[in-house]
């Protein structure tokens, strides 16, 4: 069975190996040991300008990390492909709003092959024509760039999105994880946990540390503490 975390509010820390170095990504898991997850950014050339990697990398970093795989699908088509990412033992698979032509049955699919399912908006998405599909959802991702590349500025604009994403989730019982990504760094986790986002994914913030697995420790003692 997949990793499954409790349903507590707490901080959670998802390292994007999009900033990884992909010749070394066994290595780049394990320097990120004490992170809760492993963000995967699969990207298609279609739906965001970017080709990153694919299903077979994703089997492979699965029996590279102990760390559960957070898999994000910037992808056309994720009602056809994101299943499969969960029966290969992905933690975690997030489709884009933007791209799913059969949001519920698709979540419904994440969920039964035993992974959580996540449900991303971009920046000019807004959050409230989906609040009727938070039942189907563990975790919702508020992206905080324009998807597509690592390294973007942290978009301010997407904070209000952030607290109003927050209020509807508490609404609903408050079970449903909260995700930001996108120049998530020192300058900005404090915003964005402040905001209600409870769980962050970093990049740059983090592989392009000296030491990775410090960086995570201090993103969550920074967002903790907010």
């Amino acid at each position: 069975m997949p990793h499954r975390l409790g349903t507590t509010m707490a901080v959670q820390i998802s390292p994007s190996i999009l900033s990884a170095d992909f010749a070394r990504l066994a290595e780049a898991a394990a320097a990120v040991s004490n992170a809760d997850w492993l963000h995967v950014d699969v990207m298609d050339n279609h739906f965001v300008p970017n080709l990153t990697l694919g299903l077979p990398v994703v089997e492979s970093l699965l029996k590279a990390t102990s760390l559960p795989l957070d898999c994000h699908l910037m992808i056309e088509d994720p009602d056809r492909w994101a299943p499969a990412y969960a029966e290969a033992g992905a933690g975690s698979v997030t489709i884009h709003a933007e791209a799913a032509r059969a949001p519920v049955r698709t979540l419904r699919q994440i969920r039964a092959a035993g992974a959580r399912s996540g449900f991303a908006l971009n920046p000019a998405t807004a959050v409230e024509p989906y609040e009727d599909l938070l039942g189907e959802i563990d975790m919702l991702l508020l992206m905080t760039v324009e998807p597509g590349f690592g390294g973007q500025k942290f978009l301010d604009v997407v904070l209000p999105k952030i607290r109003r994403a927050r209020a509807l989730i508490e609404r609903h019982g408050g079970q449903i994880w909260l995700q930001v990504d996108g120049g998530v760094a020192a300058e900005t986790i404090e915003r964005c946990a402040e905001a209600g986002a409870d769980v962050f994914v970093a990049g740059n913030a983090v592989y392009g540390a000296g030491d990775p697995a410090a960086a995570v420790d201090a993103l969550r003692a920074l967002a903790a503490g907010a």
